[in-house]
């Protein structure tokens, strides 16, 4: 089993930053991905950032430069910096991560952006 803790989130003003941090534990093995979902009230959890193998990245349409993510290999963490955040990004963000092949989830960790 894998465990996966998400830490950093919070009320933040529009434009302000916070930085997601995801702590992987647990029998990890492979990483074929892992990185950062989100979801809304109301809404389906859609993509935000990842790591997807091959050390490529994708990000949702909606980051436009907003965001970026990193990790610590040794540590099997990662780590989401949000510049510029908008009331729109409110969420609930979830860490992921596919470790050989089974796929994991945080329990996610609530962002507010509001004034």
């Amino acid at each position: 089993q894998v465990q996966l803790v998400e830490s950093g989130g919070g009320l933040v003003q529009p434009g302000g930053s916070l930085r997601l941090s995801c702590a992987a534990s647990g029998r990890i093995t492979v990483i074929n991905r892992m990185g950062w979902y989100r979801q809304a009230p109301g809404q389906e959890r859609e993509l935000v950032a990842s790591f997807i193998g091959g050390g490529k990245t994708a990000y949702g349409n909606f980051v436009k430069g907003r965001f970026t993510i990193s990790r610590d290999n040794a540590k099997n963490m990662v780590y989401l910096q949000m510049n510029n955040l908008k009331p729109e990004d409110t969420a609930i963000y979830y860490c992921n991560l596919m470790n050989d092949g089974w796929l994991y989830w945080g329990p996610g960790i609530q962002v507010t952006v509001s004034s």
